[in-house]
């Protein structure tokens, strides 16, 4: 065991070379035991170009040489502006006015809720405090986006306040027009993930259009936790892009920087910014790292690089072959039930092996994933089976060498685990 205390990574698995990576490039991740894999999860989700991009490591090098450490806390800097600038241009400026930089996804959904409950208050509702999220939802393990997150990973344990916040089913939409119903005027905002993050379940087009609806009607802010939709993950720039109407605020993360950077933004339509300017009313919050031109720097080159690549056409691409090889896998291997996601996002759920075929137990899930790990890839834990991100440069020798090392990666697993049970 090494001095690190590796994040959600059992003490036992902790100092093993075989889980230390010392370079990534492309898709492929080197470690310290001389392994070097194939990438299916994109990182934490993040390199969606990608590892190693010259373009973005440069563009972070001149921004540390030329600007060092510059804020937004009581300050703005250039970078921030341009950075700013260019994402309400991707993102719509027809729709989104404002851009608020912070510093994760996590630290980003506690921006939200304080935005969120601001802005009714300067709208003369203090009521409004309540924040809506979905079950089986992730938004981050900060104190705020712990309450928030619909999965339980232990925010009792850790004393998490989650007292305004209710959780309801995702694509049922009776389930939160009856809560609307009870307590639509303490309700400030409904946050959601177009594609569910732990699932990788995406909302239906019946859903989004009632959460809409719901919203014309009982006045809450709706909010897209885009970290790890946005950036070409699902087929377009940002997943509500496809939305009928535009969501109130946009969460921008995991691909923002191409994995480089410690930064996240809160992309703020007209109407909420409006409402702050138009009070001249102060919002309290910062955050030391965010906005710095470093990574404002690197978000600006990971756009420039999306542009040129032309990434979100390469992802559609692949998201294409990716019906075809997922609708094969699951035709071919019996323990595979069936797949679910949207894009460049997926997840294959996969059977105990039994007649009746059910879920995988999801104490199993690490044995899967260690088994497809020894078959030459990184793949995601997920609900019942695994999760397949690749980055959305893949060519198709680079998804057929994922998909193999899956279906080998599969077998192993059925074998071990039938010897253990026999």
């Amino acid at each position: 065991m090494t001095a690190l205390w590796a994040s959600l990574l059992a003490p036992h698995d902790q100092g093993r070379d075989d889980l230390c990576a010392v370079s990534a490039h492309g898709v492929r991740v080197r470690y310290a035991d001389g392994t070097e894999l194939l990438c299916g999860s994109s990182g934490l989700w993040n390199t969606n170009i990608g590892y190693g991009n010259t373009a973005i490591a440069e563009a972070a090098a001149e921004a540390l040489r030329e600007a060092s450490y510059l804020s937004t806390f009581r300050y703005e800097n250039s970078y921030a502006r341009q950075a700013a600038e260019a994402l309400i241009e991707v993102s719509g400026p027809q729709d989104y006015k404002r851009v608020l930089f912070s510093t994760s996804g996590g630290a980003a959904n506690d921006l939200v809720m304080k935005l969120a409950r601001h802005y009714h208050a300067l709208r003369g509702d203090d009521r409004r405090k309540v924040v809506v999220g979905l079950r089986g939802s992730y938004h981050g393990l900060t104190y705020g986006s712990f309450s928030l997150t619909g999965d339980n990973l232990g925010q009792q344990l850790y004393g998490v306040d989650q007292r305004l916040v209710r959780h309801v089913t995702a694509n049922d939409p009776a389930e939160i027009g009856a809560l609307l119903t009870r307590q639509g005027g303490q309700i400030a905002a409904v946050v959601v993930e177009p594609v569910l993050g732990s699932g990788a379940v995406a909302l239906t087009e019946e859903y989004v259009a009632e959460l809409l609806r719901l919203r014309e009607e009982y006045g809450f802010l709706l909010v897209a936790d885009e970290v790890a939709t946005g950036f070409g993950r699902t087929g377009s720039f940002f997943a509500s892009q496809r939305w009928p109407a535009a969501p109130d605020l946009v969460v921008s993360s995991k691909g923002l920087t191409n994995g480089t950077s410690a930064a996240a933004a809160v992309i703020v339509s007209h109407r909420v910014a409006d409402a702050f300017d138009e009070a001249g009313a102060l919002l309290s919050h910062g955050e030391t790292q965010a906005g710095t031109p470093v990574t404002c720097a690197t978000i600006l080159a990971t756009l420039a690089e999306m542009r040129r690549l032309d990434a979100v056409a390469l992802g559609q691409r692949l998201s294409e072959r990716l019906d075809t090889e997922l609708a094969r896998l699951t035709a071919e291997d019996p323990s595979v039930s069936g797949t679910t996601g949207a894009g460049c996002f997926r997840s294959v759920r996969v059977t105990d092996g039994t007649a009746a075929g059910a879920p995988l137990p999801q104490a199993e899930v690490p044995a899967l994933v260690a088994a497809i790990r020894a078959a030459g890839a990184i793949v995601h834990p997920g609900i019942h089976g695994i999760q397949l991100i690749p980055a959305l440069t893949y060519t198709e020798a680079e998804l057929a060498e994922l998909l193999d090392c899956v279906r080998t990666g599969l077998a192993a697993f059925r074998t071990t685990r039938e010897k253990a049970l026999a």
